[in-house]
């Protein structure tokens, strides 16, 4: 297999095992878990995102009538006491969190009872939900693409370093751009629908998204001088590679 080609696998593998990583990581993935009520196993997968367009419905699947729960929730970090929200049905239980404005969040967690027997789910005893507005397709699909599409090109091209010949002005070009366009312009349309805010991150804030997405591009524009200087390009690609891949490793903040 010629070296070119085995390059261009190993940045496709890269990329896709960075994307499932910071896909499970982030503070959007649903909670999910099994707990044991009275001999019965229950599983459940609690959302921990949700849009600002209805309640989020809780629904865990007990396989038992006898199995009794109670919706446990508050405003984020307000201090007050939980509200107490029996949930109904039989073998399978719901509730619903009330639906709140985009950026608020609410802490919740679910008793379930059985004779004297008691679980609470999660196991980690609370989860956050937060809210977004929804984003239009037209905006979401083309921002992740251009995103990973940047995070493939940089690993191809910091694996150039490993080339006596490097090829690197193009493809350095093109990761630049690719982040441009992904992080920035589609990343300020994604911000603006889902939170009302075009940037979060540094000087204005400290979102860790817009952060770690700042870093990654200076970086590259860091090599991507070196490189138009011809001074220590091979270097400069590979450190800038690998900086993306580390930022990459870093879950959103949302």
């Amino acid at each position: 297999m010629k070296k070119t080609n085995l390059f261009w696998i190993l940045a496709i593998v890269i990329t896709l095992i960075s994307a499932y990583y910071q896909r499970v990581t982030g503070p959007s993935w649903p909670l999910s878990g099994k707990m044991n009520l009275d001999g019965k196993e229950i599983s459940y997968k609690l959302e921990r995102s949700q849009e600002t367009v209805k309640n989020y419905q809780i629904e865990i699947e007990t396989g038992d009538e006898a199995i009794s729960g109670i919706l446990f929730w508050r405003k984020f970090n307000s201090g007050n006491d939980f509200t107490a929200t029996p949930m109904t049905g039989g073998k399978k239980l719901s509730a619903e969190l009330p639906v709140q404005k985009r950026l608020e969040k609410l802490d919740y967690y679910i008793q379930l009872s059985k004779n004297d027997n008691t679980v609470i789910l999660p196991k980690e005893k609370m989860i956050t939900l937060r809210f977004k507005d929804p984003v239009p397709i037209y905006i979401l699909i083309p921002h992740i693409f251009a995103m990973f599409f940047a995070m493939m090109l940089s690993t191809r091209t910091g694996l150039e370093f490993f080339n006596k010949e490097p090829k690197i002005d193009k493809l350095a070009f093109w990761t630049v751009i690719s982040l441009f366009i992904g992080g920035f312009l589609l990343g300020f349309a994604m911000n603006g629908f889902a939170f009302g805010e075009v940037w979060g991150g540094w000087p204005f804030g400290k979102d860790v998204t817009d952060n770690k997405t700042q870093i990654a591009f200076i970086a590259w524009l860091i090599a991507f001088y070196f490189i138009k200087k011809n001074k220590n390009a091979k270097l400069a690609v590979l450190l800038a590679a690998i900086i993306m891949i580390a930022v990459y490793m870093i879950p959103h903040s949302v």
